[in-house]
């Protein structure tokens, strides 16, 4: 993997919560060559997100200080700061795209990443937004471009 691959909360939770399964399996298997590649990015919201999912919705919380531990791990990829103009332009595309606010912020920061795909559950497994394509690392090959 060359290109940068933003990734989306629900890929990192699954990646990290034991009691999901395969999808436990299929997400830390991704994340593992995003890591050996030094091709994964995320966002703040990201982070912000997978603490919150991690100690209090995942199937099997994680205690705070193992999730304290993963996000200063996770601090070695390349991280996009929300600021208060990711919020504007999160605006524009979420009118643009007709996608909720939340979607918006994650397909800006991708694109402020430079990113070429975002690995996500939520989105559209194919859609394109700009430069961005989505895949679904569950429906479709991970690796595949």
């Amino acid at each position: 993997m060359k290109d940068k691959c933003f990734v989306d909360t629900n890929i990192l939770v699954y990646a990290h919560d034991r009691s999901a399964g395969a999808k436990h399996l299929r997400a830390q298997n991704l994340v593992e060559r995003l890591w050996d590649s030094g091709s994964g990015v995320l966002s703040t919201q990201v982070l912000q997100e997978l603490c919150v999912n991690l100690r209090r919705k995942a199937g099997s919380p994680l205690p705070p200080e193992e999730v304290r531990s993963l996000i200063r791990d996770y601090a070695a990829w390349e991280v996009i700061t929300n600021t208060h103009e990711s919020i504007i332009e999160a605006l524009e595309i979420e009118i643009r795209y007709r996608t909720s606010f939340w979607d918006a912020l994650i397909l800006q920061a991708a694109v402020h990443s430079g990113a070429t795909i975002l690995y996500s559950e939520d989105l559209a497994a194919g859609q394109r937004y700009g430069s961005i394509r989505i895949v679904n690392p569950f429906i479709e090959p991970a690796n595949r471009r």
